[in-house]
């Protein structure tokens, strides 16, 4: 086992803590980032690396986005990631998954209250439940335990309200009724995202890795664009709603967009190319002011008890927030993403 607490200087975390599970011997760890706000709260991400050391770099950087996009939206609570590090060549069939989930537990339950988990890539609502045999906090339950599943539904109307902001700033115009829009990736958020848009009459494309979502095109009346095409298609608006690490200087020079929102985690694969976004007047929502629909709602109903629809109102502000962010920036002369880092570092130095 490895603990380590946060130094000057070196870490920017407040607690780290990376182990072999003592049943199933697979490795995970917990990165806390910040509960300068309140308790921190990230995803158990689960799925195969390269190397242990890959599956640290992914809880440091994506606990770190948790506390900015709790920051940014006003909540109570910081950032942190479970993250449990499979090895490359393992055959996910003959892992224990019952036996990790129920080291996942152990370890997010030295944490007391200070760090809840809850599902995200490669993990799901029922694994919760395990999880919950060896701590309390856990949340995203299914809706048979008390919970409210896996936030896919809010994740996709805050993205909603995120374009909304972006059409209306870009374009003049809140309606995305024949706007150019095309979404990559149609998964639980994405499928739900293209089905808003084509039903509020978006000239949309769409695009997956699993060439049987082509039924799903059909079914929309959207045109399918092949994956390693997507992101760079002609269009209005990309809509990334895949794996994050997609926009790099290189894919950057080649976009054809004017706009890009998208609940797919950390877009752009180091901050400079924000700035190469701005040269090219491509006008960037930052991922974790976008995509926060699910967490704000997730905390609201299963945490604070609140009613659905005053969870689903908070999620609704992610178009307000953004709209803010939007005019800040052009304002000062300053990328959306510095803007939107400084709104969530000011509230993160805000003593409660």
């Amino acid at each position: 086992m490895q603990d380590v607490a946060a130094k000057q200087g070196s870490l920017e975390h407040e607690r780290l803590v990376i182990r072999r599970g003592a049943r199933s011997g697979v490795t995970l760890m917990v990165a806390v980032h910040s509960t300068a706000l309140g308790p921190a709260v990230g995803g158990c991400r689960m799925r195969a690396y390269r190397c242990w050391q890959d599956g640290l770099a992914d809880a440091l950087r994506l606990s770190e986005a948790m506390s900015y996009k709790c920051a940014a939206a006003g909540l109570a609570y910081g950032g942190g990631k479970t993250v449990v590090a499979l090895d490359e060549d393992a055959d996910p069939a003959r892992i224990d998954r019952h036996s990790v989930l129920l080291d996942v537990g152990d370890l997010v339950a030295e944490f007391g209250s200070r760090y809840s988990t809850g599902p995200d890539v490669g993990t799901c609502a029922e694994d919760m439940i395990v999880v919950r045999e060896r701590t309390p906090h856990a949340f995203c339950l299914p809706e048979s335990h008390g919970g409210f599943g896996f936030p896919a539904a809010p994740t996709s109307i805050g993205v909603l309200a995120a374009l909304r902001a972006v059409s209306l700033h870009r374009f003049g115009t809140p309606s995305l009724a024949g706007r150019g829009i095309v979404v990559s990736g149609l998964g639980a958020v994405g499928e739900r995202l293209a089905r808003s848009l084509a039903e509020q009459g978006a000239e949309l494309k769409v695009s997956d890795v699993d060439d049987q979502k082509r039924v799903l095109a059909k079914e929309l009346g959207a045109a399918w664009v092949e994956p390693q095409e997507a992101i760079t298609t002609d269009t209005e608006i990309l809509v990334p709603a895949a794996v994050g690490q997609i926009l790099d200087h290189d894919v950057v020079s080649r976009l054809r967009c004017a706009a890009i929102v998208g609940p797919a985690n950390n877009q752009l694969v180091t901050d400079d190319v924000a700035d190469l976004l701005r040269q090219r007047d491509i006008l960037w929502a930052p991922d974790f002011v976008a995509n926060a629909g699910g967490v704000i709602y997730a905390l609201a109903r299963e945490v604070e008890g609140i009613g659905h629809r005053e969870a689903i109102d908070r999620v609704h502000g992610i178009g307000t927030t953004l709209a803010e962010i939007l005019t800040n920036a052009d304002r000062a002369g300053r990328t959306t993403l510095a803007t939107a880092t400084d709104l969530a570092a000011t509230r993160l130095r805000t003593p409660r």
